[in-house]
């Protein structure tokens, strides 16, 4: 039995000093401090947690760990060594790898994988393209997560454009439809209209306005619109202007039918941050100006936003240079979102009570995980310990991510992820990994 003493417990939106006991994969007690040590039972371990914050474990719904297919740029090992490191038990993978996870057949080799090399634990979404929809409604497809929807440019065939598609999807799958929203007829138009601005070498200040506010606008409302009209379980990813704000309810998360996430780059960059960092900060869909970035900040306050999740996308530091034609979009943030979502609560922008409330609980309750993201006796003991007054600086030496690169190189946060417990093992401590563990399938 591992017994955590007197750690200052931050779960169900409540604080407060507790002693926590582990035996094997779950939490068997959460009492009071003011509980004697002649009332605990014998320990094999006991970790004393004075001044630091017990947080559940993290679920991040978006990742892209590369495999198969794609793995220089990371792995199921990897990258679930960089989660871990920041406080992410649990991941949900998406799935334009290659070959693409669009029929069980992938579906299932890579929960195979996972089993194998995974540190944290794991599910996947299965793909959706114009002509899979039978793959999709077959009984092996209801092992997903959910079903992951590219309304907007994506690689291969996973752009789904196809207008009776979309409707037979959201009409006829029984899953969370969970969806990327940018139009492409948009896109390529204001492709187009810069490369000529630009003469024809755009540089990464013009990707917000090639990935423009009225590509996200008009692709999420006709997801929302879709999902209205046939009573589907809709989940938009990864959203990131002021306008989509309006079309998300501030209603408890069990009422709803309609739900949004936002990423923790959308929350901590702006587009002034293009001049400094250039592509490390091109994502898809773009980081946008400073409205946007408040405007979310306060969806997510108000209830409108639900989930806050990475949108973890390794590239290579020779892929991303280049115009923001050339340069891959996407970058690696599973290790540093927890810290970075911390530093926001230290300049008051978020308080950790959030934080858990949009990283662990609602990420459980919206995908249905079973007996995670809360600290309860019964609950598996994915946990996170965090040092709330120590600082340091992000740079290549502290690095997990195979990539080898982050945008938040030289950055120095006032929180420190100091251990990570999943399914009651310690996983991570203060640098050490247990590279024997691995993680469950959720």
């Amino acid at each position: 039995m591992i017994c955590i003493r007197n750690a200052t417990v931050i779960n169900e939106g409540v604080r407060r000093q507790a002693d926590v006991l582990i035996e094997g994969e779950r939490i068997v007690s959460v009492q009071s401090t003011e509980c004697t040590v002649q009332d605990t039972p014998p320990c094999s371990q006991v970790i004393d947690a004075t001044g630091l914050l017990l947080l559940p474990g993290l679920i991040d719904d978006q990742v892209h760990f590369r495999e198969p297919g794609l793995t220089h740029k990371g792995d199921i090992r990897s990258e679930s060594r960089a989660a871990v490191a920041g406080g992410i038990t649990s991941f949900m993978d998406m799935p334009n790898t290659l070959p693409q996870t669009v029929t069980v057949e992938a579906l299932n080799d890579k929960f195979e994988r996972a089993a194998l090399q995974s540190l944290a634990n794991y599910t996947f979404a299965i793909g959706a393209t114009n002509d899979n929809l039978s793959e999709l409604k077959k009984a092996g497809a209801a092992r997903a997560a959910a079903v992951k929807i590219f309304m907007g440019a994506s690689t291969g065939n996973m752009l789904v454009d196809d207008p009776d598609t979309l409707e037979s999807i959201f009409s006829e799958v029984d899953k969370i439809i969970a969806v990327h929203c940018e139009s492409e007829a948009i896109i390529r138009a204001n492709k187009e209209k810069y490369s000529r601005l630009s003469g024809g070498n755009p540089d990464v200040s013009y990707h917000p306005k090639i990935r423009s506010h009225e590509a996200c606008y008009a692709s999420s409302s006709k997801a929302v619109a879709l999902a209205k009209k046939h009573g589907t379980r809709l989940h938009l990813f990864h959203l990131s202007t002021a306008e989509e704000m309006e079309l998300m309810e501030s209603i408890p998360l069990k009422e709803k039918r309609i739900t949004g996430e936002v990423c923790v780059h959308h929350l901590w960059f702006s587009d002034e941050d293009y001049a400094c960092l250039g592509s490390r900060i091109q994502w898809n869909p773009a980081i946008k100006t400073k409205v946007d970035r408040d405007a979310l900040r306060q969806a997510l306050r108000d209830g409108k936003l639900d989930v806050v999740a990475t949108d973890h996308a390794p590239h290579t530091w020779e892929e991303k240079q280049g115009s923001c034609l050339q340069a891959a979009s996407g970058g690696p943030m599973v290790q540093h979102a927890l810290t970075v979502m911390l530093e926001l609560c230290r300049q008051g922008v978020f308080t950790p009570e959030l934080v858990v409330e949009k990283m662990a609980h609602a990420p459980a309750e919206l995908f249905g995980i079973k007996d995670r993201g809360y600290i309860r006796e019964g609950y598996y003991a994915d946990l996170v310990l965090v040092d709330p007054h120590r600082s340091w600086t992000v740079s290549q030496e502290n690095l997990l991510y195979q990539c080898g690169w982050s945008p938040l190189e030289g950055t120095t946060f006032s929180h420190k992820v100091v251990k990570t417990f999943v399914n009651g093992t310690l996983v991570y401590d203060d640098g050490w990994l247990n590279e024997h563990f691995r993680g469950k399938e959720l």
